[in-house]
């Protein structure tokens, strides 16, 4: 099994950064792609950003490019999401994802994490 664990989340002022991390452990074979969605109170859960493992692709939300980038270091098998110039909108729950191979021979699932709050306001 694959687990997730989310850190950096917090309280920010408008304009201000915050960087959120996430650790993928557990059985991993293979990671094709990670991924950050957040979900904000009475909204859907929307995707934030994608980057793909072979080759580092990223692909982002149109709400936050230019002022969010996402990150891997595959060595550690961890994605970061590096958030500027944030906003109070950007406010959500915060969503680690991964598309994984959890052993060799396996087949390739999509595993997600708790959470963490990011909350901007002044």
């Amino acid at each position: 099994q694959v687990q997730l664990v989310e850190s950096g989340g917090g309280l920010v002022q408008p304009g201000g950064s915050l960087r959120l991390s996430c650790a993928a452990s557990g059985s991993i074979f293979s990671i094709r792609s990670m991924a950050w969605y957040r979900q904000a109170p009475g909204k859907q859960r929307e995707l934030v950003a994608t980057i793909i493992i072979s080759g580092g692709s990223t692909n982002y939300a149109d709400s936050v490019k230019g002022r969010f980038t996402i990150s891997r270091d595959n060595a550690k098998n961890t994605v970061s999401l590096q958030m500027d110039s944030l906003k109070p909108e950007d406010t959500a729950v915060y969503y680690c994802n991964v598309v994984a191979l959890p052993y060799y021979g396996g087949t390739w699932g999509t595993y997600g994490g708790q959470g963490t709050q990011v909350t901007v306001s002044s």
